[in-house]
C-alpha cells in the first residue's frame, strides 16, 4: 500500500479559502478557476487587469490573491504592493509562465508577495507550500 500525501490549508470556520484570480488571459482564468474549485477553494472574484483587481479586492475580501506578473498597464508587482496597502489581510501569490529567475526573486519579496508559482505548477500543494 502506498502512503497518500495530504495537504491541508487552513480554513476559517471550516469554509473554503476565498481566492481572487488576476490574469489578463480569460482561458487561464477559466482553467485556474476549475482547478481551484476542484481542489476546494472558493473563487470570489476574477480580474483581467491590475486596475480591475484594485477596484474589486476590498469588496471581494479574498484571503488569497493569485496575481499574474505580466499584466497590461500596471504590472503584477505594482498591483501586489497596492493590494497589500488596500487589503493587508490578503496573501498575494504571484504567477507567471516565465521562470522566477527571469523575473527577479528579490522583486517577489520586495512587493510583499508571499511567494511565486509558475502557472504550469499551479495546484493546492504549490499554494500550500507558500501559504501555510
Amino acid at each position: 500500500m502506498n502512503p497518500t500525501l495530504t495537504v491541508t490549508l487552513p480554513t476559517t470556520a471550516d469554509r473554503p479559502i476565498r481566492v481572487m484570480l488576476v490574469d489578463d488571459h480569460a482561458s487561464f482564468r477559466a482553467s485556474a478557476r476549475w482547478l481551484l474549485e476542484t481542489e476546494g477553494f472558493e473563487v470570489v472574484a476574477e480580474a483581467a487587469s491590475g486596475e480591475c483587481a484594485l477596484d474589486l479586492v476590498v469588496e471581494a475580501e479574498p484571503e488569497l490573491v493569485l496575481l499574474d506578473v505580466g499584466l497590461p498597464g500596471i504590472d503584477g508587482f505594482q498591483v501586489a504592493i497596492a493590494i497589500r496597502a488596500l487589503f493587508p489581510r490578503a496573501r498575494v501569490v504571484l504567477l507567471s509562465s516565465r521562470e522566477l529567475c527571469d523575473l527577479g526573486p528579490d522583486r517577489v519579496l520586495a512587493c510583499g508577495a508571499a511567494g511565486f508559482v509558475h502557472k504550469a505548477d499551479l495546484s493546492r500543494a504549490a499554494i500550500a507550500a507558500i501559504v501555510p
